[in-house]
């Protein structure tokens, strides 16, 4: 059925106070997590921790919210997105509130997890983008929230660095706290509940299977670095994880109303965007970690800048990304999201390959200029393939897709720094900096170069994936996936 007259079935004007609400949203968590990036060595003196036990003050963070991410989108899909989405946020907020109060690392620790129970705000939010925006509106709004993360990012590594140097580590989270509460008042206020509801009993199993399956795994990655990839450990881990995973595999398929719908994570385009989500993760991390060795290590090893001038050297990627997002959703219902999908990735793939080659050769704003040319192609990329999942699944089910496809992004996030540290730990020099005690390692050109090679080689690939989406937009109309169908919108 073609319906040309969409915007009648909406509220335009609660759809622009909502979009406030989502895509804010991302500035305020980007601003929290990146202002502890630079407070990590201060919590490890304060608490007389070793690096090692430091680093589980993110992956306690990480590890609870990857599972929360798939339960928080099932149960939105059962009793309500918006319920959850506020149950979430109050996680999130708790959980920044009681960090900055942290007496001790133990404290620390259950803080970091009761806020990473709130990682699942976000497959929540854009659940309630396609459920209660007009058809059209979503590629934009998906847009700016994409853009939001790379300004909140460039915003807070700078200000966290400023803000613990000055004021101490637990004022990143002070300053945070009211503005989590402020959203939590403004997503209460303003946001309305979802439209569809599909009510059924909750599969706890399956919720411990899934656990079984993901928390293992990601320790093993986060510590292999550490204590070797082929340590038992390691492997005992990796053990576990498969078992986990066959073991819930078999679950699901029999139970009457599964945790993770097989049937709908692997249909044709969630299965591609949530393979092509992961590597686009691990691309990107290991990116970025290769980005911060280069702006931060003295010369002629990096450009010897500080973490704030790091932070806004940044900026003119984020300043492209903001703009360059939501005009791509603007354009994307004409254009379709498999093209874009695509040319970002093709374009992300060739600024890599600069990179790689030519990394030792750059001037610092070459080096920025063609970070800029990899974060625009990036951008395109993950707008593309968010508004394929959103519009490939119905909207009763809508959450645990979008919970699930965090879960896929979480991994490979995970993976990207894991492999970035053993690539640098393989290709190093050793160097004696004066008023340092001990012999450093620096990277050599060759990480670099094999970091770099190896994300564009990533993006070739994710290119080729793409080119077997599924179109869902073209020529102006979109092509819901509705609960008896397809349902085709014409965008004016």
């Amino acid at each position: 059925m073609q319906v040309n007259t969409e915007n009648r079935a909406y509220d335009m004007a609660y759809a622009k106070r909502a979009m406030m609400v989502v895509v804010v949203l991302p500035l305020l968590v980007m601003y929290t997590e990146a202002m502890l990036m630079p407070a990590l060595p201060t919590i490890q003196k304060e608490f007389a921790i070793n690096p090692n036990d430091v680093s589980w003050v993110l992956t306690i963070y990480l590890l609870v919210g990857t599972v929360s991410a798939a339960i928080f989108g099932k149960l939105g899909d059962m009793y309500g997105k918006k319920k959850m989405f506020l149950l979430a946020l109050s996680f999130y907020t708790i959980g920044v509130v009681l960090n900055g109060f942290a007496p001790d690392y133990h404290w620390l620790l259950v803080s970091r997890g009761v806020q990473g129970l709130g990682m699942a705000i976000f497959p929540l939010a854009f659940s309630l983008v396609r459920e209660e925006f007009p058809p059209s509106m979503v590629p934009q709004v998906q847009g700016m929230i994409s853009a939001m993360f790379a300004v909140g990012m460039v915003i807070a590594l700078p200000l966290g660095a400023w803000v613990t140097q000055n004021y101490g580590w637990r004022w990143t989270y002070h300053s945070a706290a009211p503005f989590a509460v402020l959203m939590f008042f403004l997503a209460w206020k303003i946001l309305r509940e979802s439209r569809y509801i599909n009510p059924g009993k909750v599969d706890w199993p399956g919720a411990l299977f899934l656990a079984v399956a993901v928390v293992p795994a990601l320790v093993a990655v986060t510590r292999a670095p550490n204590i070797g990839w082929t340590a038992g450990q390691t492997l005992i881990l990796f053990g576990i994880a498969v078992a986990g995973f066959v073991i819930l595999t078999l679950w699901e398929r029999r139970v009457e109303n599964p945790l993770m719908p097989l049937p709908i994570i692997t249909s044709r385009n969630p299965a591609i965007v949530n393979v092509g989500i992961t590597f686009a993760a691990f691309g990107i991390s290991m990116m970025s970690q290769a980005n911060t060795y280069i702006f931060q290590m003295i010369p002629p090893y990096g450009f010897g800048k500080t973490i704030l001038e790091s932070g806004l050297l940044m900026t003119p990627m984020a300043a492209v990304m903001l703009v360059v997002a939501p005009l791509a959703g603007k354009l994307m219902p004409k254009v379709g999201a498999r093209p874009l999908a695509v040319t970002g990735a093709l374009t992300a793939s060739a600024g890599l390959v600069v990179l790689a080659k030519y990394v030792t050769q750059l001037s610092l704003w070459q080096f920025v200029g063609m970070i800029t040319v990899v974060g625009t192609g990036i951008t395109l990329m993950n707008i593309s393939l968010i508004n394929v999942l959103v519009f490939s699944v119905p909207p009763r089910v809508m959450g645990i897709a979008t919970g699930t496809n965090s879960l896929f992004r979480n991994f490979g996030s995970t993976w990207g720094p894991a492999i970035a540290g053993t690539v640098m730990s393989t290709y190093y020099t050793l160097l004696h900096i004066p008023g340092v005690p001990v012999t450093i390692r620096i990277p050599t050109s060759k990480a670099y170069e094999v970091l770099f090679g190896v994300s564009s080689a990533i993006f070739l690939l994710l290119a080729l994936l793409a080119l077997a989406i599924v179109e869902v937009m073209k020529r102006g109309r979109i092509m819901e996936v509705e609960e008896s169908g397809e349902k085709e919108v014409t965008v004016s």
